[in-house]
C-alpha cells in the first residue's frame, strides 16, 4: 500500500493524477458541471446523435419488445432478431460479406489481434495506435513491430526486414484519437499487397463522419483493399458497441476464436435498437459529417492563426499542443471558467512533452457557438502567452 500511495503522490507532483469529473449529461452538447451549463468539447459524440429523438425512441422500443438484457453470450442464447439484422445492415453498409458485433471497440481490437496472430506472426503497428490495439498485440504474443507514426517508408523497411515471416499483419487507426490526423491507408494497402500482409483498419473516429459515414478507407476509395474494418457505435453513432466487417471466412474465424466475443454477455436490446437507427440516419444524412469537417477546418485555421500548435490534425479532433503538463491543466481550467469543457491529455496517453488540450468538435455546434469558441481561445492566447516543454 505504501508503494502505491507513493506512486500516486508522484502522479500528483507531475500533474498526471486523474479523477472523474462530476458531470451530468456527459455526451450532450451542454453539460452540467459545478452547477453551470458548459459547452462540451470533450465528448466523442461527434454528430450529436445521443440527443436524437429517433435514436432514443428506437432504444426504448427495443427494450419494450425484447427486455433489458440479452441474458447470455451470443453463442449460447444471448442473440435475437435485431442483432442478426444489425450485422447484415453493417455488412451492406461497409460493402463486405459479413460483420460481427462486439461489446466495445476495445473488445473488438483484442479479438482481432489475439485471434489472427500468435507467436509465429509479426504485427506492424503505428506508434500512435490506440491502447486497445497495443493490448491486443501483447495478448496475441506476436512479434510487435512499431513503425514511426504515419511513416510509410519506415513501414516498408520493417516489412522488408521480416520478409521471411509467413504471417504478417499491418494494423492502424484511420483517424488518430489524440492527434486527429489521418493514416495513409492507400499506401499501407499497397505495401500490404506487395508484402503479403493483412491490413486491419480501426475506423473508430472516422465511422459516421468520413466517406459518407463508412470511414476513411471509403473516403479514399480503398475500402476493398482492407481485410478487416473495425468501427464503433459509441462515438459518432451516439450509442455503444463496435463492429468488425470483412469476408465471411474472417468473420467466422473471429466468431469461433475471439475470447472477448465468446465469453462476454452480448449487448442488450436497447443498445442494438439504437445502433440500427443511428446507422440508418448516417446513411440518410451524409451531409452531417461533411459539415463537421468544414467547421473543424475553420477552427483549426483560426487556432493556427493565433499561434497555437494543432499538430497535423485534419479532422474533428483538434489538439492544442502546449507541451507542459501544468500549463495544459491551467489552460483547461481557464477555458472551463469561460464556459468550455475540453480534455487535458497528458502522458502516458500522449508522449512526454506533448501534453495538450484535446478538442472534439461536433456537427450540432451553431455558427454562434463556433464564434464563442474562437473568441475564448483568443482570450486564452492572451492570458497564457508562454508555454514550455517538459524536460
Amino acid at each position: 500500500m505504501q508503494s502505491i500511495q507513493a506512486a500516486l503522490e508522484s502522479l500528483k507532483k507531475d500533474h498526471r493524477f486523474r479523477s472523474i469529473p462530476n458531470i451530468d449529461y456527459g455526451a450532450d452538447k451542454h453539460v452540467l458541471l459545478q452547477e453551470r451549463h458548459i459547452l462540451n468539447l470533450a465528448s466523442n459524440n461527434y454528430l450529436g446523435f445521443s440527443e436524437r429523438a429517433e435514436i432514443r425512441r428506437a432504444a426504448v422500443i427495443a427494450a419494450q419488445n425484447y427486455g433489458t438484457t440479452s441474458g447470455a453470450s451470443r453463442l449460447v442464447s444471448g442473440t435475437y432478431g435485431p442483432y442478426d439484422a444489425l450485422e447484415e445492415e453493417v455488412a451492406r453498409f461497409k460493402g463486405t460479406e459479413a460483420a460481427l458485433i462486439f461489446n466495445s471497440g476495445y473488445a473488438a481490437n483484442l479479438a482481432i489481434c489475439s485471434s489472427l496472430a500468435d507467436r509465429n506472426c509479426v504485427i506492424f503497428s503505428d506508434r500512435l495506435n490506440h491502447a486497445s490495439i497495443v493490448d491486443g498485440i501483447i495478448l496475441s504474443r506476436a512479434t510487435h513491430v512499431r513503425y514511426r507514426h504515419n511513416d510509410m517508408a519506415h513501414l516498408e523497411k520493417c516489412l522488408e526486414k521480416h520478409a521471411g515471416t509467413h504471417r504478417k499483419i499491418v494494423i492502424t487507426d484511420s483517424v488518430f484519437s489524440m492527434d486527429g490526423d489521418m493514416a495513409d491507408v492507400a499506401q499501407a494497402a499497397r505495401l500490404c499487397k506487395s508484402h503479403g500482409a493483412l491490413l486491419v483498419l480501426d475506423e473508430a473516429h472516422a465511422a459516421g463522419v468520413l466517406g459518407q459515414g463508412r470511414g476513411l478507407a471509403s473516403e479514399l476509395g480503398v475500402a476493398d483493399q482492407v481485410d478487416l474494418h473495425m468501427g464503433t457505435f459509441s462515438k459518432a453513432m451516439g450509442s455503444f458497441g463496435a463492429y468488425v466487417a470483412g469476408s465471411r471466412t474472417m468473420i467466422d474465424w473471429l466468431m469461433n476464436t475471439a475470447r472477448s466475443f465468446i465469453y462476454s454477455t452480448s449487448l442488450p436490446p436497447s443498445v442494438i435498437g439504437a445502433n440500427r437507427e443511428a446507422l440508418r440516419i448516417v446513411q440518410n444524412e451524409p451531409q452531417t459529417g461533411k459539415r463537421l469537417m468544414a467547421i473543424s477546418k475553420d477552427l483549426r485555421d483560426a487556432l493556427n492563426g493565433m499561434g497555437f500548435d494543432t499538430g497535423q490534425s485534419q479532422t474533428q479532433i483538434i489538439p492544442v499542443i502546449l507541451g507542459d503538463n501544468g500549463a495544459t491543466l491551467a489552460a483547461r481550467d481557464f477555458l472551463l471558467q469561460r464556459g468550455l469543457l475540453v480534455g487535458a491529455i497528458r502522458p502516458p496517453t500522449v508522449p512526454k512533452g506533448t501534453a495538450r488540450l484535446r478538442l472534439s468538435l461536433r456537427a450540432d455546434l451553431t455558427d454562434r457557438e463556433m464564434e464563442e469558441i474562437t473568441d475564448t481561445f483568443r482570450d486564452l492566447r492572451q492570458n497564457l502567452p508562454v508555454v514550455g516543454n517538459e524536460s
